[in-house]
């Protein structure tokens, strides 16, 4: 599994209009295969910034997958005009997420 991270930085007069047109995007997201959840999160000191995280199967689920697919030029068209500059994408690896919550749990309890 792996992390895509992306950072999305949002016209501040446009953040209650991208909020709605992600929502009408997400089922592009959705559908894709190897898809296997996100969230998207707004910075508390840069709400202008949005973090979008999503959790995909591998990262040729993502790139070329769903970037190369319609529905993700359908996605980034329905939510690009909010854009105040080019967002920025780059991928983890999903394994140390995982190891770390287990750690944590085991030494909680």
């Amino acid at each position: 599994m792996i992390y895509e991270i992306a950072k999305l930085p949002v016209h501040r007069d446009k953040i209650r209009e991208f909020r709605q047109a992600f929502e009408d995007v997400v089922p592009l997201l959705k559908r894709a295969q190897g898809y296997l959840g996100h969230v998207l999160a707004q910075g508390i000191e840069t709400p202008e910034v949005f973090n979008l995280i999503v959790r995909w199967r591998s990262l040729e689920d993502h790139t070329p997958g769903f970037e190369a697919s319609k529905d993700h030029e359908d996605f980034m068209r329905g939510i690009e005009e909010y854009f105040s500059k080019e967002p920025t994408v780059y991928h983890l690896e999903g394994g140390a997420f995982a190891a770390n919550e287990h750690e944590n749990g085991d030494a909680a309890g």
